[in-house]
């Protein structure tokens, strides 16, 4: 007797062992998932920041600009090693930086031509005749309607200069000179550029060439350049054409992996090529030969891109260099070359694009101008099908309410009403597995020492009841793509930015701004501003992260505990584990995940009802807080 009382007793303390050892591997694993969400996704972006704040606060000389050089170019795809730059300033070894001017000074250092449209404003830069003062009226830096208007395009000699640049150059050898970055056009007439308000600037080379650009641009965002070359001498004149996007300086990154900042564009049969700043970086230059072409560099929610004629066939390349300490990223095209004998007259048009990325807008252009695939423009991502369909419905749906919270309120009942009935197999089969319960129990307390029989015991009784263990997670499972297309649309698309819910969440692309550990703004304390980029998110955890955390727990609770320690544990710790995960997350994400769980428990309770087997949750919750369950009871009862 007493060796069998020492036996359970130490079987006992090994299980307590073991329970201990679950516990600490439990806590170890979620510090782990915590600390590697901040270090994936949170420091990255912090060092994407720094950067551009370094990048702003260096010295630099003043920006040129590499243009094409005619010729063959290098294999599609492979580097090229030629490039001609600009004439104009160029870098001087030895010489001291120059501190860039502020965006101002750099706009009052050249005449210019102004643009007023409905959603810009701006201006055309007559030394150069470059496009490279452009702000987005529709659009605020912050929620605050009193905010300044974002800033796309900045001209050379501001901070951060990004610009569209078109024109002409010479075949290898030929000294003519063209108008190039330092050539000041004349407007011809007078007046500002607008909508069916066009603009001519003429050039003359004092050799017979007379050289003159025709700007125009939509309602919205689209460009078009008409650049026309009068041949007034006695010889033919051999000309290339050309356009490019130029940037200066690194930008400011999201710097998460699901979202494409840097240069892009779609080349015929090639398709769509996606190159970041590092990359390029490294290797310095990328050449396209295409037809049915465009190209660009794009930010988050804006871009400006080269549109060719979709019947041209360009020499496209990808670049980055150094203008003195500040890096530099450009995309351009060349077109073949056109020949103007004397007294004739030879044009090409181009168009640009430089605006926000708005879904409707982009599709348009896409559906107008014939493009090849301009909506990828757009990074809809690897979900491609699912991501942009959802946007489209939740759209629809905003059209209607006149908010996006509601849409993707109204959105979640939709998808839940079409997988109800996988999700009504799965709910059943977990009624299966509640009516066999007391057999799992049996079998784990008669194999307690011997985990593989214990497993084969599981199994055959999952087998002579026809009962699938995993179906539980095929809900969770279903909605894991549901959930990553959401939070794509949440994360890419402009039209949630700033886009309100009720209350305080204003919006609904950002973290909810509250935190508990302030008690939600009663108390005068910013953790971001104490702890910094670091270590702040952590004590950020608002209200619907909360919110959607407690409906979690409701679901997991919902359930049966699971038999083994290790699990159950696992499933005890998910709820607060997500909460935090989820805290940095956008509002409108944490609002579908809590929204989701309480139609699941509605759902899974009523499925369960329906098939004869209790639910769960009021009896765990009464456990929690040391009442009894009621089959506890009727045990006790009984005996």
């Amino acid at each position: 007797m007493r060796c069998a009382a020492s036996s359970a007793a130490r079987a006992n303390r090994a299980d307590e062992m073991n329970d201990q050892k679950n516990m600490l591997l439990a806590i170890v694993l979620s510090a782990i998932v915590l600390i590697g969400w901040q270090i994936f996704f949170g420091l990255p972006s912090m060092q994407q920041q720094q950067q551009a704040k370094q990048q702003q606060q260096q010295t630099q000389q003043q920006p040129t600009t590499s243009v094409p050089q005619p010729g063959a170019p290098a294999p599609t795809g492979q580097p090229s090693t030629t490039t001609q730059p600009a004439p104009g300033q160029t870098p001087v070894p030895g010489q001291p930086p120059v501190k860039p001017i502020t965006r101002e000074a750099a706009l009052k250092a050249s005449p210019r031509v102004a643009i007023e449209t409905p959603r810009l404003a701006g201006s055309i830069n007559l030394k150069g005749g470059r496009i490279d003062d452009l702000l987005l009226t529709q659009y605020r830096e912050t929620v605050d309607p009193k905010s300044p208007p974002v800033v796309l395009l900045s001209p050379s000699g501001a901070p951060m200069p990004f610009y569209g640049e078109f024109g002409w150059v010479a075949a290898a050898g030929n000294t003519m000179p063209l108008p190039n970055s330092e050539t000041v056009w004349k407007q011809q007439g007078a007046g500002t550029l607008g909508v069916n308000r066009p603009v001519t600037l003429a050039y003359d080379n004092g050799q017979g060439l007379e050289f003159r650009r025709t700007i125009s641009v939509d309602d919205k965002y689209m460009f078009t350049v008409r650049d026309e070359v009068v041949n007034k001498g006695s010889e033919p004149a051999t000309l290339y054409p050309y356009a490019l996007i130029s940037r200066h300086g690194h930008p400011r990154l999201e710097g998460f992996y699901i979202l494409h900042e840097g240069l892009i564009g779609v080349f015929g049969e090639q398709g769509l090529k996606e190159v970041g700043y590092a990359e390029i970086e490294k290797q310095k230059q990328i050449s396209y030969k295409a037809t049915n072409a465009w190209l660009g560099i794009t930010d988050k929610y804006w871009a400006a891109t080269l549109v060719p004629d979709t019947t041209a066939a360009i020499q496209a390349v990808f670049s980055a260099g150094l203008s003195g300490t500040v890096k530099t990223y450009q995309t351009h095209y060349l077109l073949d070359s056109v020949t103007i004998q004397p007294g004739a007259t030879s044009a090409v048009s181009t168009r640009m694009f430089a605006g926000a990325k708005e879904v409707e807008t982009v599709d348009g252009y896409d559906r107008q101008y014939k493009l090849n695939r301009f909506e990828l423009l757009i990074d809809w991502g690897y979900f491609h099908f699912i991501t942009k369909p959802l946007f489209l419905a939740m759209d629809w749906l905003y059209r209607y309410f006149g908010n996006f919270g509601v849409a993707i309120l109204l959105i979640t009942v939709i998808i839940k009403i079409f997988f109800f009935p996988l999700a009504n197999k799965s709910y059943a089969s977990m009624a299966k597995m509640k009516a066999v319960q007391p057999e799992m129990l049996a079998i784990r307390d008669r194999f307690a020492d011997d985990k593989v029989k214990q497993q084969q015991a599981m199994m055959e009784l999952y087998k002579k009841e026809k009962i699938n263990p995993i179906a539980g997670c095929l809900p969770i499972l279903i909605q894991i793509p549901v959930f990553f297309a959401l939070y794509k649309v949440l994360f890419i698309t402009i039209e949630m930015r700033h886009a309100p819910f009720f209350g305080w969440i204003r919006d609904l692309s950002a973290p909810d701004p509250t935190t508990i550990f302030n008690l939600f703004g009663l108390i005068p304390w910013d953790p971001m501003r104490t702890f910094g980029e670091t270590i702040g998110p952590f004590f950020m955890i608002g209200i619907w992260p909360i919110v959607m955390g407690i409906t979690m727990w409701f679901q997991m609770k919902l359930n049966p505990a699971p038999p083994d320690p290790t699990q159950k544990m696992i499933f005890d710790w998910m709820p607060l584990i997500f909460t935090f995960m989820l805290a940095s997350f956008s509002a409108g994400l944490v609002i579908y995940w809590a929204w989701n769980n309480l139609l699941s428990v509605a759902q899974q309770s009523y499925i369960m009802h329906k098939h004869g087997a209790k639910v769960e949750l009021w009896d765990n919750i009464k456990a929690l807080f040391g009442f009894k369950k009621d089959d506890d009871k009727k045990d006790g009862d009984k005996k």
